[in-house]
């Protein structure tokens, strides 16, 4: 169910992307995708059989390559590239808190009422979303601004071919980086997941939580600053911190599984989510002006990265099982190593001297 649910997350996204170039009406696309994800709710907490299931989960997984992507766009049409940076970090500051309050209240509703009350909840959730979509103004969404191509050039030929984003060195090298990220970090909560379930049993649940809900408490506080600094100070030296901080993390889990050392994890785990997080979007951008491809770019980099974070959760399965944590956490550090190393030595500073929008 997990695979069905992640490969349509990966195979919608390129298409995702370039469908939210070519799309005038972004806020629809959003509409759309919002929608699918309180279908998908409604479907796990009424119908759990195994087809309804399945289709919830494709449901879910496609929501991926059409919310994120339509956000981003929106993003961009209303405050162009200027203005990008602020606005990515406040976006990822109210989706961390949304995150956090929704962590603690599925867990107290899955812990206390019925595990079901967690899918209804989230479908509700749904409802004041769409309605905060329906107060921004679509007059005000520059097509052309939110798919990051020239000005006046506003048809949907000139947006760039997949294949045409093999030839941007630096989205080349910064997708890479993005992709052995992805192998390091995405097993490491659900590995603490596992191990919590043996451990505490019925509770499981409410200490997930907790750990879920710290990491986004310091996104919502750091995502703004690290949106604001990427313009004064530039995106190359808040990106090594944040990929800087994983390789730390994992030798942490490997040295200990007490509860107070996996909360520390998880607060470095929220300094890579708000650092990466806000700069992927932004250097994406940089690397996009002028093409119409923002969007697609976005999404290709975005699947290439679920496929990542889909072989890093089986991968590391058969070497937890065969190896154990203390050893099995030291390869997703070297990964992580690997990466940040990556980006020491290619990649430099994306950050334009002045902006032309």
């Amino acid at each position: 169910m997990l695979g069905a649910g992640g490969l349509a997350g990966v195979l919608s996204q390129i298409s995702g992307g370039a469908l939210a170039d070519a799309v005038r009406w972004k806020r629809g696309l959003a509409a759309l995708g919002i929608t699918m994800i309180g279908a998908a709710a409604l479907i796990l907490a009424f119908a759990p059989n195994f087809a309804a299931v399945l289709v919830a989960q494709i449901l879910q997984g496609g929501t991926a390559g059409i919310l994120s992507p339509a956000i981003d766009a929106i993003s961009l049409g209303l405050v162009g590239r200027q203005g990008m940076s602020v606005r990515t970090g406040r976006n990822y500051r109210y989706a961390a808190a949304g995150h956090a309050l929704t962590a603690a209240l599925m867990g107290a509703a899955g812990a206390y009422i019925a595990k079901s009350a967690i899918f209804t909840l989230a479908a509700v959730l749904c409802i004041p979303a769409l309605i905060a979509l329906a107060f921004i103004r679509g007059k005000e969404i520059d097509y052309a601004k939110a798919r990051n191509a020239i000005a006046g050039k506003k048809r949907v030929a000139d947006t760039a071919r997949v294949l045409d984003l093999v030839k941007n060195r630096k989205l080349v090298l910064f997708t890479g980086a993005t992709v052995l990220f992805q192998l390091a970090d995405a097993s490491m909560l659900p590995l603490v997941g596992e191990n919590l379930a043996h451990t505490f049993h019925g509770v499981a649940s409410l200490w997930m939580s907790g750990l879920i809900i710290v990491p986004q408490i310091v996104v919502a506080m750091l995502a703004p600053w690290v949106g604001f600094h990427s313009e004064k100070r530039g995106r190359r030296p808040l990106l090594l911190i944040g990929f800087g901080m994983e390789p730390v993390r994992a030798v942490l889990l490997a040295v200990s599984s007490a509860y107070p050392v996996l909360v520390v994890a998880q607060i470095l785990s929220g300094i890579t989510g708000a650092t990466i997080g806000v700069l992927t979007v932004l250097v994406i951008t940089d690397l996009t002006v002028g093409t119409g491809r923002f969007n697609l770019a976005v999404g290709t980099v975005g699947a290439v990265s679920g496929i990542a974070a889909a072989v890093s959760t089986s991968a590391t399965g058969f070497l937890f099982q065969a190896f154990g944590p203390k050893i099995g956490y030291l390869p997703l550090a070297a990964t992580a190593v690997a990466a940040t190393a990556l980006l020491w030595v290619f990649l430099s500073e994306t950050k334009p001297d002045k902006y032309d929008d």
